[in-house]
């Protein structure tokens, strides 16, 4: 019974088959047209934050009665990575991270379970606890973020105009999340005067009430009226600051205007909470974000048409301005890839033109576009999209999937040099070689198994590198058997001539070579393993990276003041930096944020906790020349003029946010030994010349003041301390009164004191207490006041005070690299430290760790899946031995070319070894199942050798030709340049061994021996 072969089927039906290629090309190009647009890929930020608040209560108090339940219960979690918490007084922050390896998918019932688990310990909290606030959309990226700025509008009318802006951007079908943006709570303020009061003797507790209950709403009942039901209202609320101050009131037998005893002022939240500016100008910003699914671009056009109409209808006086454009980025990144994909595709054509002459390179040269074709149309089945790593996989790609093609059209052109007809030749591919393509194929696409099996962070965002390249390369075999062979009838001549009668001198050296190294084999591989061994330990100068800094153009500068620092001092500081800015060429625009940070406008930015004591500036500059020299600017700025305060300079990261390069965590089981051992461990740091900006993420004590209370004299009084603190609140703080109602707003009505008194440690001495018998008294005859420190906020991870002493690094060295030589210096540290007190690795350096680890566990699953692909192959444990050695030894030249270049080894590059891995095993197959071929032909072993190795040099020199030159593109590009470089120096370094290391090893093994030199000079004499 005859055996199927495709080849020769698809010749039988080739109207078919021409069909099935038109219909190919034709849905690929649809699906590229349709495939959606991202910078980069999308992946789950697997954190939670927990907020709650027990107002009034001590750090101390807040430690242990929130924050420490909170992260005691969520130990319970199965998923839980770990947690890290901020405690301030009143407020709590705690984050809960996942393990790397929980699925995307799975998160949301996670952040369920923890909401359920909150809501069961929720009655163990003290009764002044109020609640807690869940926010799983930490990960929201606003990809559109707009501006406005106003002059001679209030802020309450401009946020009215952005309020109505919103609703408009919200119908549109493709938006998603709409949010405004450093928007100021409009508050009325009662501003009460102690000593006006005194003079009246008045209770503030008693006008504050009075004024609530007047402005009241409640029931007043329905008036059953026969048939009807009649509704009755009661009115009297407030409308406004001057219906509250035209309040008349009684209190005991007391008539009195409200502004008899306190200023009423209609204002905005002071202090602020957080401040937005657009170029130094306050202003409200509008964040759009995206629906799921969408494409990016075809959402800015329609949100840029929709915004472009609003401006027009705009009062004069306020402006808009654009200041995040993710689809303006995804179409200029994505631009620049398809060039580098152009510029790929054009090299592979000319080495096929080059190599193969004008129609066998047409025909290689058509099936490129078909195997890209047909991988965009599984791309938008499966939902990948046009980004980063996919861009770059087809890149990849490209060198490697015309490989099947060439040894397809290689070998009909060989058979077409026998005399066969053109169908025959077309067909012989299916039954000589296609088997041992597919083999390789399989055994090249096992190489990227540990980034489509890797369930890291880093693993999520490079996931269709593995799904793009294992699809494209599965899809180049199918096309070389299936549509190769029905291109080479149609275009390559039947009496085609290819290869000179004579061997040219290129080839000739070639032989040379060859048959030194298998009369030497010995020598040769033992030579090649000594180049292994010096290339492994050349790997200690190979310095390591997790994730470039990205190639876009803004700068960030995270701005951090003492603890204690309040919203006035950081704003003062950030005017500074920002006059700084003006007027400066390297800058287009600018956005500042006073008390938070930036909105997640990039995936993978990392977000801060609010404070006042905080604030970040993201400039945009026009390009890398120019954000560089805006970073030396501000640097020295930094340096000269704002001592004291942590400014960090950066630049924005590609893939998971990780912050200051080099970090340590201090942990301990009391903030005092956290903190003494981080100084320390921050003063190891500063010997190292190389850091800079180290800095410690919390440190200094607050000052305090305490009042003890009197509590027998305090209680014949019939005084409470709760009275006491109520007293000193509304006078300090403020305290809300009630809510003025406002169209679609609440106004709080703040009872506050003057300012005066607000600012002055001497309002606590002269503060008048009302007593219930009608009598005032000063505070001073109650309590004592004490003076003293307490740490304004408190940082701990999992369960434990943690200090993290970060630094940036002022070299052009690798994280790794000076974490390696500050290892011994910190190791000598802890040593004289407690037992108790620990020191963790945190920044770049665990992050790669956690990264490359999934990877470490998921490479023995790839070498098991390579070994049976290859024994499927070889059916021979000596031959798999022979196929397998040439695995590791890329690392020859991935080695030669890191070093003298000096380009780090990072993730990204990792993949690309171990891609390298299959690579070299799909050469070596090939060229060890010719041999076998040869010899069940009746050849020696020593002609199966020579002749398999020379007739396989070529397609082997022309793949490694068209891979390596393919890398060029991409290699000039930041986030892919040292995955190239690796796969290239790889690339080459294995063609030279699988076509001389791998036959002298076969001699080794099968016990080849050298002919006499008769049987030498023919066999030299037979493939010329």
């Amino acid at each position: 019974m005859k055996r199927f072969n495709l080849s020769d089927w698809a010749l039988h039906h080739r109207s078919f088959v021409w069909f099935l290629l038109i219909i190919s090309l034709l849905a690929g190009s649809l699906s590229y047209a349709r495939l959606g647009r991202e910078e980069d890929p999308n992946f789950t930020i697997k954190v939670m934050v927990i907020g709650a608040a027990m107002p009034g209560a001590s750090i101390d108090d807040t430690l242990k009665q929130v924050t420490t339940r909170i992260e005691t219960k969520l130990e319970e979690l199965d998923e839980l990575y770990f947690t890290r918490s901020v405690t301030m007084p009143g407020q709590s922050v705690v984050y809960v991270e996942l393990l790397p390896t929980t699925p995307g998918s799975e998160v949301p019932q996670v952040w369920k379970r923890v909401r359920e688990m909150m809501s069961d310990i929720r009655p163990d909290f003290p009764q002044e606890f109020l609640g807690f606030q869940f926010n799983d959309d930490f990960g929201d990226v606003y990809g559109n973020i707009y501006a406005f700025t106003a002059d001679g509008f209030s802020p309450r009318e401009l946020r009215d105009q952005v309020e109505t802006i919103r609703k408009r951007v919200s119908a549109l079908d493709a938006a998603g999340k709409t949010e405004l943006l450093g928007e100021q709570k409009e508050q009325i303020f009662l501003e009460f005067s102690p000593a006006r009061l005194a003079a009246l003797g008045l209770n503030q507790q008693q006008v504050m009430q009075s004024l609530a209950q007047q402005n009241a709403i409640a029931p007043s009942g329905v008036i059953e009226a026969g048939p009807e039901r009649v509704l009755v209202r009661v009115g009297g609320q407030f409308d406004d600051a001057s219906a509250i101050a035209a309040v008349n009131l009684r209190v005991g037998e007391r008539f009195f205007n409200v502004t008899d005893v306190a200023t009423v002022t209609r204002g905005y939240e002071d202090p602020p909470q957080s401040l937005f500016r657009y170029n130094g100008e306050p202003a409200i910003g509008l964040q759009i974000g995206m629906r799921d699914g969408e494409n990016i671009l075809e959402f800015g056009k329609e949100l840029d048409a929709l915004m472009a109409e609003i401006a027009a209808d705009l009062p004069i006086g306020i402006e808009m301005a654009k200041f995040a454009d993710q689809p303006h980025v995804v179409e200029e990144a994505v631009g620049h890839f398809i060039t580098a994909l152009i510029e790929a595709v054009v090299i592979v054509l000319a080495v096929s033109f080059v190599s193969l002459g004008f129609r066998a390179g047409f025909v290689v040269t058509l099936t490129i576009p078909l195997v890209l074709a047909i991988t965009f149309v599984i791309m938008e089945l499966y939902g990948i999209t046009l980004q980063r790593i996919s861009l770059g996989a087809l890149i990849i790609a490209l060198g490697l999937l015309v490989d099947d093609a060439m040894i397809a059209i290689e070998t009909m052109i060989s058979r077409l040099e026998l005399g066969e007809s053109l169908g025959k030749a077309a067909s012989y591919a299916w039954t000589s070689i296609a088997f041992p393509m597919l083999s390789g194929t399989l055994v090249t696409v096992a190489g990227f198994i540990p980034i489509g099996l890797n369930n890291s962070a880093a693993g999520e965002f490079t996931f269709s590198l593995f799904v793009v390249i294992a699809v494209s390369l599965t899809v180049s075999w199918f096309v070389a058997v299936l549509f190769a062979p029905l291109l080479g009838v149609a275009f390559l001549k039947e009496n085609l001539g290819h290869h000179e009668p004579k061997p040219g001198w290129l080839r000739r050296q070639f032989h040379r070579l060859l048959l030194m190294a298998m009369r030497f084999r010995w020598t040769t591989v033992v030579l090649t393993f000594l180049v292994f061994m010096v290339s492994l330990y050349g790997m200690r100068f190979v310095e390591q990276q997790f994730f470039p800094s990205s190639d876009r153009t803004e700068v960030l500068v995270d701005i951090n003041e003492r603890q204690n620092a309040s919203i006035a001092k950081t704003r003062a500081d950030m005017d500074k930096l920002e006059a700084a800015l003006k007027g400066d060429d390297d800058v287009l625009f600018w956005t500042s944020y006073v008390g938070q940070g930036a909105p997640r406008f990039v995936l993978s930015l990392d977000v801060p906790t609010a404070g006042p004591q905080m604030g970040q500036l993201v400039i945009q500059t026009p390009d890398l020349a120019a954000r560089d020299r805006v970073k030396a600017k501000l640097r020295d700025l930094a340096e000269n003029d704002f001592a004291g305060v942590d400014i960090t300079i950066k630049n924005l990261e590609i893939g998971p946010p990780v912050g200051k390069p080099v970090q340590y965590r201090v942990s301990a089981p009391n903030v005092d030994e956290a903190r003494d051992a981080a100084r320390g461990l921050a003063t190891v740091l500063s010997e190292e010349s190389r850091l800079r900006e180290i800095t410690l993420d919390w440190n200094e004590p607050a000052r305090v003041v305490r009042l003890e209370v009197d509590q027998d004299q305090a209680r014949q009084l019939g005084v409470t301390s709760q009275d006491i603190a109520d007293a000193l609140s509304a006078v300090y703080s403020g305290t809300t009164v009630t809510q003025l109602r406002d169209d679609i707003f609440l106004v709080d009505v703040i009872a506050r004191g003057e300012a005066a008194d607000r600012q002055s440690l001497d309002s606590i001495r002269n503060l008048q207490l009302a007593v219930p018998d009608g009598r005032r008294i000063p505070l001073t005859s109650l309590v004592a006041l004490e003076y003293g420190t307490e740490q304004p906020m408190i940082l701990q991870r999992d369960g434990l005070p943690t200090v993290s002493v970060k630094a940036g690094i002022g070299t052009a060295d690798q994280p790794a690299t000076l974490v390696n030589a500050l290892a011994d210096r910190v190791e000598a540290y802890r040593q004289t430290l407690p037992s108790s007190v620990t020191i963790e690795i945190g920044g770049t350096v665990e992050s790669s760790a956690e990264s490359q680890e999934p990877i470490a566990q998921v490479v023995p699953v790839m070498l098991l899946i390579m070994a049976v692909l290859v024994m499927m192959q070889m059916q021979s444990f000596r031959l798999s031995l022979i196929v397998f050695a040439a695995a590791p030894l890329g690392l020859i030249g991935v080695v030669a070319v890191l070093v003298p270049f000096g380009v780090p080894m990072g993730f990204v590059a990792i993949l690309g070894i171990l891609a390298l891995i299959g690579i070299l095993i799909r050469n070596s197959i090939i060229l060890v199942h010719e041999i076998q071929e040869l010899l069940h032909k009746g050849r020696s072993q020593w002609q199966a050798v020579y002749e398999a190795s020379d007739s396989r040099a070529r397609p082997i020199l022309l793949t490694a030709a068209a891979a390596s030159l393919a890398l060029i593109p991409i290699s000039r590009q930041v986030f892919w340049g040292p995955m190239a470089f690796s796969m290239m120096g790889g690339i080459i370094a294995g063609t030279v061994i699988t076509l001389l290391f791998v036959p002298a090893l076969y001699c080794v093994v099968m016990g080849v021996k050298p002919p006499t030199d008769d049987d030498e000079a023919e066999t030299v004499a037979e493939p010329a």
